[in-house]
């Protein structure tokens, strides 16, 4: 292990060698994708990986210093999580800015006049290659119109506004599990606490190299 105090602590793009890649699945979205990758010995490694469009998530604050979080059944852990309004980057070069809007108003019926990147991060970068951007939305109002039709395990699911202070005690006692919703809780909870509070975030339409969008 290097551990050289001068190292930048930044992450940087680099590809080692593949050969052969497959597609031995591809599902509606997402797929499983075979690569045989050269080790720095020399040897080769076989690496299978869940293919991802890519995603957005929501942390909607208010006013009141509260989070707004959804508790929905996922089937592959067999439980009911509390998460944040989230949803797939369907379209390719989708703005995800706007992906994020429209997950906002359609799981919580919300709308929010003000938009900054509080993270981006890959999900799981061992098994996927999905990343995430995950915006803090503030300002929130109720969105007008009529409420978007639910379907699937979406009809089932619970909004509750939480405190961020209750979400940090909630997550450290080991009682909420989802990465997103624990990632932003955090990350919002350091911001607040920094010197330059939420002025530390970057802007709404920054770049996202993992994937790159329109404007």
């Amino acid at each position: 292990m290097d551990d050289r105090s001068t190292v930048d602590v930044a992450d940087a793009a680099e590809e080692w060698e593949v050969r052969g890649s497959s597609t031995p699945f591809q599902g509606r979205v997402t797929g499983v994708r075979t690569e045989e990758v050269r080790m720095p010995d020399g040897s080769w490694a076989r690496r299978d990986y869940q293919t991802h469009p890519g995603s957005v998530s929501v942390l909607a604050l208010d006013d009141r210093q509260r989070v707004l979080v959804l508790r929905q059944y996922r089937h592959p852990v067999r439980q009911r999580l509390w998460e944040l309004p989230a949803g797939l980057l369907d379209v390719p070069g989708e703005n995800p800015l706007h992906a994020a809007q429209r997950e906002l108003y359609e799981e919580a019926h919300c709308k929010a006049d003000t938009w900054r990147v509080l993270v981006d991060f890959y999900t799981s970068p061992g098994g996927t290659d999905e990343a995430l951007r995950l915006f803090l939305a503030t300002d929130l109002t109720e969105a007008e119109g009529e409420r978007y039709q639910a379907h699937g395990e979406e009809l089932e699911l619970v909004s509750a506004r939480v405190p961020v202070e209750e979400l940090v005690r909630r997550i450290h006692a080991g009682r909420l599990h989802n990465p997103t919703l624990i990632t932003g809780t955090l990350a919002l909870y350091a911001a607040l606490h920094g010197p330059d509070g939420l002025d530390a975030l970057r802007p709404a339409d920054s770049p996202w190299p993992a994937r790159p969008f329109t404007a």
